[in-house]
Parts: C-alpha cells; sequence; structure tokens
C-alpha cells in the first residue's frame, strides 16, 4: 500500500506517477481518493486556523479581568472554537481512514527508471542467453509427453476438472528432481535459507503482499465444511483468532506465506532470504481460453520462490541479484532464455519495477514468462507491518519475489528444448544426478 499521508500530501505527484501504469490506474486514483483528499485538506486547513485563534484567544484573556463579561464571552467563543476543532479533527480522521481504505486497490507507483509503455508487447529486452536450440521438427510439450506416456490429461480433467494434469513416471521423477534441483541451487551456493511454509494462508495474509482485496476472484477460498465450523468454534474457545484469521485460502504463491512471516514484526538484522517449494493454486478467472492445453496455465502448479527483505536503499541492487539467481537456474539446465524488463503498464499490483525471465519455447515458437522477478518497495511492508531498527527508529524495509523456478514450466522448456529424432528427451547435465538418467524415453 501507498503511504497514505505522502499519497493525501501530493496528489498531483502520484497520479503523475500512476497515469504511466495507464488511464485506469489514475481514474481509479482519482475515484477513490480525490474528494477525501480535499476534504482531510480543508480539515486541515481549517483546523490550524481554529487554533491560531485559540492562541490568540488564551493570550487576551490572560490580560483581562477574569470577572468582566468580555472574559466570558471570550471564554465561551473558546469553548466553541474548542469543540469545532475536535469536530474537524474527527472528521480529518474519517478522511484518512477512507483513504487508507482506498489505497488497498490502488497499485504500487512505478520506479522512474521502468521504462515507458502500455502492454508486454512494449517489454524491452535485457539480454539473451545461449542461442535456440536446433529441434527439426518442433512440437508441443502436451503433444510430446502424451506419446511418452508420461503426461496425462484427460485422467486429470476427468478426477478434478479442467486445467489440472497427471504426471506419470518419469514426468513425476522429472519434477521432483527439478524442485531439488533449484531448492540446492539456491540454498547451497546463492545463500538462501529453505523454509516450508502452509499451503493454506489467512484473509490478512493474502491482504498484506497485495492478493486481497483487489484479486479475490482469482483464489480459491475454502468454504468452510462441519468439520471447519466446529474446528474454529474450538479454537475459539482456546482463544485463537477467529473472523477474518479463519476465512482461509488456497496460496497463489508462497511470496504470500514467506514475506507475511515477518507481518507485524521490528527486524534487527538484514537482509533476509528464504527459497520455498509450495504448491501453488489459482482460479485464473479472465483467462478462458487461453492456454488451456498443457502445464503452462493450470490451477494447480508447482513452484519455488525466491524471497528478499532488505534495506530500502539496498532494494535496486537486490532486485538484479534476485534476477541473476533465478537466471542460474536456466543457465545451469542448458536452456535458452532472455531477460525482458516490464514496461510501466504492464507492471504487477505491487510491483514498482520488474524483471521476467522468459524461457523460449519450440513447440510455440516463442519466448514465454518462467520467472518474474519484483521490486515492491515499502508497499507489502506496510500493508503487513514489517519494519526494521534503524539508528534507533523504526523504518519499512523493502521486499522483492521472484520465482526460482516455476517447475512446471520449466519441465516444458526442457520438453520442447530436449525433444530428440527419435521422440525421446535428453535431460540437462545438471539434472541428470537428481533424476537418474540423461533420456526420457517411451513408457
Amino acid at each position: 500500500m501507498l503511504d497514505p499521508r505522502h499519497v493525501a500530501d501530493h496528489l498531483d505527484e502520484i497520479r503523475a506517477s500512476m497515469a504511466r501504469r495507464g488511464p485506469a490506474a489514475a481514474a481509479l486514483l482519482d475515484d477513490a481518493l480525490a474528494s477525501h483528499v480535499r476534504g482531510r485538506r480543508e480539515c486541515i486547513v481549517r483546523g490550524d486556523a481554529l487554533r491560531h485563534a485559540q492562541k490568540e484567544s488564551n493570550a487576551a484573556m490572560a490580560r483581562m479581568d477574569k470577572k468582566s463579561p468580555e472574559f466570558a464571552a471570550r471564554r465561551d467563543e473558546l469553548r466553541r472554537t474548542s469543540d469545532e476543532v475536535k469536530e474537524l479533527e474527527a472528521r480529518q480522521k474519517e478522511h484518512e481512514a477512507a483513504i487508507e481504505l482506498a489505497l488497498l486497490a490502488i497499485p504500487n507507483t512505478p520506479h522512474e527508471a521502468c521504462p515507458p509503455g502500455t502492454s508486454s508487447e512494449d517489454n524491452p529486452v535485457v539480454r539473451t542467453w545461449g542461442e535456440k536450440p536446433d529441434v527439426p521438427t518442433p512440437k508441443p510439450h502436451w503433444d510430446i509427453g502424451t506419446a511418452l506416456g508420461i503426461l496425462d490429461f484427460d485422467r486429470a480433467t476427468k478426477i478434478s476438472g479442467p486445467r489440472f494434469a497427471v504426471l506419470l513416471g518419469q514426468a513425476a521423477r522429472l519434477e521432483r528432481a527439478l524442485i531439488t534441483f533449484m531448492v540446492d541451487l539456491h540454498a547451497r551456493e546463492h545463500g538462501y535459507r529453505e523454509i516450508w511454509v502452509p499451503a493454506i494462508v489467512a484473509r490478512r495474509t493474502l491482504r498484506g503482499t497485495g492478493q486481497l482485496p483487489k484479486f479475490e476472484q482469482d483464489v480459491f477460498r475454502l468454504v468452510k465444511g462441519a468439520s471447519l465450523v466446529a474446528a474454529e468454534a474450538e479454537a475459539s474457545e482456546a482463544g485463537a483468532a477467529t473472523g477474518e484469521d479463519a476465512d482461509l485460502f488456497l496460496s497463489p504463491t508462497a511470496e504470500v506465506q514467506v514475506t507475511n512471516l515477518y507481518g507485524g514484526e521490528i527486524l534487527e538484522s538484514l537482509p533476509i532470504a528464504f527459497v520455498a517449494y509450495a504448491p501453488c493454486f489459482r482460479s485464473e478467472v479472465g483467462s478462458y481460453g487461453k492456454d488451456v492445453r498443457g502445464l503452462i496455465r493450470r490451477h494447480q502448479f508447482d513452484k519455488v520462490e525466491l524471497v528478499r527483505i532488505c534495506r530500502p536503499e539496498r532494494s535496486m541492487e537486490e532486485l538484479e541479484l534476485l534476477v541473476g539467481h533465478a537466471e542460474t537456474v536456466l543457465k545451469r539446465l542448458g536452456l535458452h532464455h532472455r531477460v525482458v524488463e516490464l514496461c510501466a503498464g504492464d507492471l504487477g499490483f505491487a510491483a514498482t519495477r520488474t524483471y521476467d525471465i522468459e524461457v523460449w519455447l519450440p513447440g510455440e515458437g516463442a519466448y514465454r514468462e518462467i520467472s518474474s522477478c519484483s521490486n515492491c518497495t515499502d508497499f507489502q511492508a506496510r500493508r503487513a507491518s514489517i519494519r526494521f531498527r534503524d539508528d534507533k527508529r523504526n523504518r519499512l524495509v523493502h521486499t522483492l519475489n521472484g520465482s526460482g523456478l516455476a517447475v512446471g514450466r520449466t519441465m516444458v522448456a526442457i520438453l520442447e528444448q530436449g525433444l530428440q529424432p527419435d521422440g525421446s528427451v535428453r535431460v540437462p547435465d545438471a539434472l541428470v544426478p537428481y533424476f537418474g538418467s540423461d533420456r526420457i524415453v517411451a513408457e
């Protein structure tokens, strides 16, 4: 969340910055805030004038005869002024509360270095790594996996519905190998501390990283059955948190759990770096008809997440570090890819600056995002109240996150870039010790 007071005091500046995201973002800022910003300013101006009048009245009364009619009249006037000041202060607090509530639905401002643009078509390429593999007859991964007998989408639909997948034999082993390889690389070589977190989160946790309230349609909310209601009642009797904290969701990304780990705390030592494997769940509302086949856009998928928490003055350096760590996974696997910087109009809700790593998929003849690395500055920290102690005062931390990597999409890249003329798939050398073979063959 943006700083409510900074927004109220610099609305024109924030409006100009938000306009870089597009007309809709700027309009949202105006519609939600303008009247309350004006009301707050009017309360402050009128309140300051009345407080100045109070001081002058007090000074004048000090020189008056306390039994005179003039003194009594000034005293009555002072009481009326005091009542009006209290009323203005109450109204100012109401306007500030309304501003803070409105800001929950307003995105972060783009960093000044963020490229201009309105969509992914405007994202500049920062660098490209490796050469496009020579695949004589490229095929989409769903055809490759089905022919090898390791991917089953029809039976997944039968048991769960569309946008799920069953991984069989070597695909299941490859998924497990990729998770272990990624976590080992980040923990052993990049200095991240491994962490395992719950997959179910409370409403306040999703609000802390910005998924709620704006994106509630994109997450799976758990319906309370009889057993959950009974458990909540038991928790209430035991003194545990209920109400909002008992409103539970499946997490869409481990960024949510790991970032909120320090919610409401004051940290003594920074930076902090975590790597977490977690299953992720997304309803994908609004993407009907897009990527309905294969592993690219599923309701449930695996991801290795990187989260960094640091001092404000280091967050841009930390972003470059984070991108490098995520990119190293693809380099070790020998997968051709590129890094693009997101333009202002393509930024995610909480991000001020983002780099996407896009892997080449020969079966599609296109690059597809496999990691999105973002600096959220103090946007999430303000919502989750995460601070650090700095020279005897507390300041908001900066938070960063990125996939290191999306596991299913990495599997897709291996299947499509590693496809051999005989229909088998070459396994990257770095993954062989984890997978147990250098080839995926028909089962």
